[in-house]
């Protein structure tokens, strides 16, 4: 791969705790190109951005002082809170006072579906094309399928995601701007064959694609290869997060055993990039073959390594792997002898 084709970026989601302009001057010191930025902390205020032209031009110049760009925008934590059921204490944590409100499950979802029209509508304002976020899932909690669930209730749980999701696509398709879902355990797609039934639940609409963050496939045991190969048109977006399966003698299991992440008691973990066992060089070769031009986007976590020395180790492995493609098959030297 070309450095010039693909920008590559810091997920600032990780550092919500630092004021933006600290962010952006520690991703520009280590190198990247710019930021995937998170409607979280100060780092983006979404109802200031859709109703301040003044707020939202002190974000890019913000990034312009650091010579970085915006290339993606996030809404995560706002998305977790549109399909799900319960509504909790644990949302509460993460979404705005204002989507929160009173904290009534249905009032929350609904403000919840407004912020995400709403990062479109910044999304376009800021010439951003991408949004990349979770879904929330109805359905997540029956994931063990005990006590017995009936498939009625599957099914009412993809149609609560269609219902609530088709009006804020509409909005994305009048910006012209997508949303990459990731495919992540507590979403309404998490894994192959959720994701196949996602998007046939909205009719394949082109605004709905998918953030490929291979971390959360490789402790389901998903091919984070293969699932780009399948998925080729829905590629809209990059993270890069790794995780680093542990053998557990039996004991541990995929579901993490309500262990704290970095307990070597876990049979998983996520861990800076290029320190796991995600398959980085296949993925990235595979991401070529699809045509993919996008950014690559680093996503920190790890339990055991202080973030200010993995975030810039983890842009010079990314980089090791963006070289430039060949201008003509190994094998034309062989012909016209």
């Amino acid at each position: 791969m070309s450095e010039n084709t693909h920008p590559v970026t810091l997920f600032t989601g990780q550092w919500a705790d630092l004021p933006l302009e600290e962010v952006a001057r520690l991703a520009s010191g280590w190198g990247y190109d710019g930021l995937e930025v998170a409607a979280s902390g100060d780092h983006l205020d979404l109802e200031r951005a859709d109703a301040d032209d003044t707020y939202l031009q002190s974000r890019l110049e913000i990034l312009d002082r650091h010579n970085l760009k915006i290339f993606a925008i996030s809404n995560h934590l706002t998305g977790q809170a549109v399909c799900d059921d319960p509504i909790d204490f644990r949302h509460q944590a993460i979404i705005r006072p204002s989507t929160w409100g009173d904290g009534e499950p249905e009032g929350v979802r609904r403000r919840a579906a407004e912020d995400m029209k709403r990062a479109a509508r910044v999304a376009r304002k800021l010439g951003v094309d991408i949004v990349v976020g979770f879904t929330g899932s109805k359905i997540w909690p029956y994931v063990a399928q005990f006590p017995p669930v009936p498939s009625s209730v599957i099914d009412a749980g993809y149609e609560d995601f269609a219902a609530r999701w088709n009006p804020i696509l509409d909005v994305f398709d009048a910006e012209g701007v997508v949303f990459a879902h990731e495919v992540h355990p507590s979403e309404i797609a998490y894994d192959y064959w959720t994701s196949v039934r996602t998007l046939d639940t909205i009719e394949h609409r082109r605004a709905f694609g998918f953030n490929w963050d291979p971390s959360h496939m490789m402790w389901q045991k998903i091919d984070p290869v293969g699932f780009i190969v399948d998925f080729a048109d829905r590629i809209y977006h990059v993270d890069c997060k790794d995780t680093r399966l542990r053998a557990s003698n039996g004991r541990g299991g995929v579901l993490g055993s309500h262990l704290p992440w970095g307990d070597p008691k876990r049979s998983w973990d996520f861990v800076s990039t290029g320190r796991g066992d995600v398959p980085w060089e296949d993925a990235f070769r595979a991401l070529e073959s699809i045509g993919y031009r996008g950014p690559i986007s680093v996503e920190w976590e790890d339990a055991g390594m202080d973030r200010l020395v993995g975030a810039a180790q983890a842009q010079e492995f990314v980089r090791s792997l963006l070289w430039k493609r060949p201008d003509q098959r190994f094998d034309a030297a062989f012909t016209n002898q």
